[in-house]
């Protein structure tokens, strides 16, 4: 390559870095209105329907005090006559072991001004995404390479991929607008970090990152990560949901503020079961990391496992969700015991994606951070 196409070439990846920065910058402004949207939608939507979880346990209360509800009759007709039965009364328990409550409306609490407010932050939070992904995808042509070889890349990368399972939920059909205002929240927070503290100019990687393994042990890693935390936010929440249903049902009064706030949500016990198959479905996946993980070190350092601390996190985090996925199925050890159990799992890994390489030395520590 002669000297003049050696110049074009770095111009042209400075040029695609420039761009890249320029769209992550975007989406965070598109994240930003989104945001705004959705406080929208829980601020405007009706709080005229959101008492559902306080009539279903005063409903229960009161059949309590006044003894058993009438069940309706069953009438079975014979050759002889008809015979009129009681049906037996079907209770069905929560999977936290306490109460049977319905789901909250959503954010919109029903209505439809909220929805249109919830409507207009999902598209926003759709667009943020695209740009986002393409913000990505130019920060990996600049360099022509994997985009996650450096803590700044491996944070865009995190939160473009969390929002994608976000997008992905809800083209699935499936009720998790409540996650939006959460999600935005620490996107922005993810992305500001990035672009503040962790920001590393576009270059190219140290020689043992140049494997095929850095496509598919790092990408599962952060599509791992990215699942976990949308089951952190569920269990988080699902603690405040329980709290809330358990004042309830103790004859408590819950502030205004969390009244209108936490009877939008699920029911804890939609929550809990959501946090559940979350975890337990991305669990095998982790697994699959720490193992190709071991791999790759074989290949680049001669040996399959040195207790680096980055090794060493990932088998703690490991440990951390079967033992959370394995008091799930001990009895006694259902709901809230097991929720903590999930948070400290994230928090592990966490620590892991933070704390490992920003404190603490070893041999996954590239280019400063």
């Amino acid at each position: 390559m002669t000297p003049a196409a050696t110049e074009l070439a770095t111009a042209t990846n400075e040029h695609l870095a420039g761009i890249s920065n320029t769209l992550v910058y975007s989406a965070m402004a598109v994240y930003t209105l989104a945001f705004f949207a959705y406080i929208a939608e829980w601020l405007f939507g009706s709080r005229s329907k959101v008492a559902r979880t306080a009539a279903a346990l005063t409903a229960q209360e009161g059949t309590a005090q006044g003894g058993a509800k009438a069940a309706p009759a069953v009438a079975v007709r014979s050759a002889g006559g008809t015979t009129v039965l009681e049906r037996p009364e079907v209770v069905v328990r929560s999977a936290a072991g306490a109460r049977d409550v319905p789901d909250g409306p959503g954010a919109h609490g029903g209505d439809a001004q909220g929805d249109l407010y919830g409507r207009i932050a999902v598209s926003l939070t759709v667009l943020a995404f695209l740009v986002e992904l393409c913000g990505v995808v130019a920060r990996a042509a600049s360099v022509q390479r994997a985009p996650w070889g450096n803590m700044y890349e491996f944070n865009i990368t995190f939160s473009t991929v969390a929002v994608g399972v976000y997008v992905t939920l809800l083209a699935l059909k499936k009720n998790v607008r409540w996650l939006g205002l959460f999600l935005t929240t620490t996107v922005l927070l993810d992305l500001g970090l990035a672009v503040t503290v962790l920001y590393t100019a576009s270059d190219q990687l140290v020689p043992a990152l140049h494997s095929y393994w850095l496509y598919i042990h790092v990408s599962t890693a952060i599509f791992c990560g990215a699942v976990l935390y949308v089951g952190a936010v569920a269990t988080l929440l699902y603690l405040f949901k329980d709290s809330y249903e358990s004042k309830l049902q103790s004859g408590g009064r819950p502030g205004t503020f969390a009244t209108s706030v936490l009877e939008r949500l699920p029911a804890s016990a939609s929550l809990d079961k959501f946090a559940y198959r979350v975890n337990a479905a991305v669990f095998p996946l982790w697994t699959f990391t720490i193992i190709a993980g071991a791999i790759w070190a074989e290949s680049a350092w001669g040996r399959y496992w040195g207790w680096d601390p980055k090794e060493t996190w990932a088998f703690i985090t490991w440990v951390a969700y079967a033992c959370y996925l394995h008091a799930r199925s001990t009895a006694g050890w259902k709901g809230r015991k097991a929720a903590y159990i999930a948070l400290i799992a994230f928090g592990c890994w966490l620590f892991n994606y933070y704390g490992v390489n920003l404190f603490v030395g070893g041999k996954h520590s590239y280019a400063g951070v």
